[in-house]
């Protein structure tokens, strides 16, 4: 599920739709600021942004809400006549005989709560394709059954996870300044606990405010939502949010081992795409333009394959296609920061 409030590097979707901007994408808030502190209980000590690391620097990016630019997105899409199913969830993988990816079904619906069909039961449907990209985030999980059937973790380091908690705050419009990207650290984790935590000023008057945690804690009494509502108790985040209402919530998964943790992308009948493979940029709290940019590769090596007359077979240009990408560029320079992180 798409959690609002982000901030997206446009050079993804500026290479997929170089119009976006006439086109009217949802991209509206320039960054204008960014901001870093390193907490303690009472107090916050700033970095001044010329010491910032350039994976914290946010000149050229745009404080998003992430709903709303993939609702833009599909819009594109179905004027260019695709169909989109939202409401149904792939449920179960299709193989044909030879062992290749054949498709994916949908969910039944109709189900009731005891686990029997009901009098609106409806089937679900089977979609068959010549090749299938999988796209269902972090820990998605049918990409969890390919990596087994087609061993694609083999020789690759483990997948790290982190848990990612986000709320979406309607403030006092005297507080509010549209463009604010703050990160912090310190406060309240222990130094031997990998996370952090965001504050970024949208439109309306509104921010999202956010708190990662590295699932690897040591400590089987940190409880990430506990921490995260004391975060909020912080001085530098309490004279934000007071006197606001929170709007929205949610909470997912988010993987942190990049470069060095991706599988092997491909097998025979399609490929991994976005956070299902683990693009997303744990050293710049982004994976968007990761997905995107992915969504595309695999997508030119699919059409190409077609146009061969090729199906259900390994895309093998998706992975070359990545290899002499932006994105891999980008991915190798942070490849090392989850070891850097995992040491305080």
């Amino acid at each position: 599920h798409i959690l609002s409030g982000a901030v997206m590097d446009p050079r993804a979707i500026t290479e997929l739709i170089p119009d976006w901007k006439e086109k009217g994408a949802p991209l509206t808030v320039d960054v204008t600021e960014d901001k870093f502190l390193f907490l303690t209980e009472t107090g916050s000590k700033s970095v001044p942004v010329w010491a910032l690391p350039d994976n914290f620097k946010n000149h050229g990016n745009y404080v998003i809400s992430l709903a709303n630019v993939t609702r833009w997105l599909g819009q594109q899409a179905e004027a260019l006549g695709v169909e989109i199913f939202p409401g149904f969830p792939a449920a179960e993988i299709l193989y044909n005989n030879d062992g290749s990816v054949k498709g994916v079904a949908t969910g039944n619906l109709g189900i009731g709560k005891d686990g029997e069909p009901t009098e609106n039961f409806q089937l679900g449907m089977e979609l068959h394709a010549k090749y299938t990209l999988f796209c269902e985030g972090a820990r998605g999980h049918l990409g969890r059954q390919l990596n087994d059937r087609f061993k694609l973790r083999e020789g690759v380091d483990p997948q790290v996870y982190g848990i990612g908690i986000k709320e979406l705050w309607e403030i006092d419009p005297g507080k509010h300044k549209p463009g604010l990207v703050m990160h912090t650290a310190g406060w309240p984790l222990e130094n031997d606990t990998y996370g952090g935590s965001f504050l970024y000023h949208m439109d309306n008057n509104q921010v999202v405010v956010g708190f990662v945690v590295g699932l690897g804690y040591t400590n089987p009494y940190l409880s990430p939502f506990e921490e995260f509502q004391r975060y909020k108790t912080h001085p530098a985040i309490r004279a934000v949010l007071e006197g606001g209402k929170r709007v929205s919530y949610g909470a997912r998964a988010i993987t942190a081992g990049g470069l060095l943790s991706l599988p092997k992308l491909v097998f025979p009948g399609g490929a991994l795409v976005g956070d299902d493979a683990g693009f997303l940029n744990a050293s710049r709290i982004k994976g968007s333009h990761a997905a995107i940019k992915t969504g595309m590769l695999a997508a030119d090596a699919a059409f190409e394959a077609v146009q061969a007359g090729r199906q259900s077979d390994e895309l093998t240009a998706y992975p070359e296609s990545f290899k002499t990408s932006w994105l891999h560029t980008e991915l190798h320079r942070a490849r090392n920061f989850k070891q850097w992180m995992s040491k305080g």
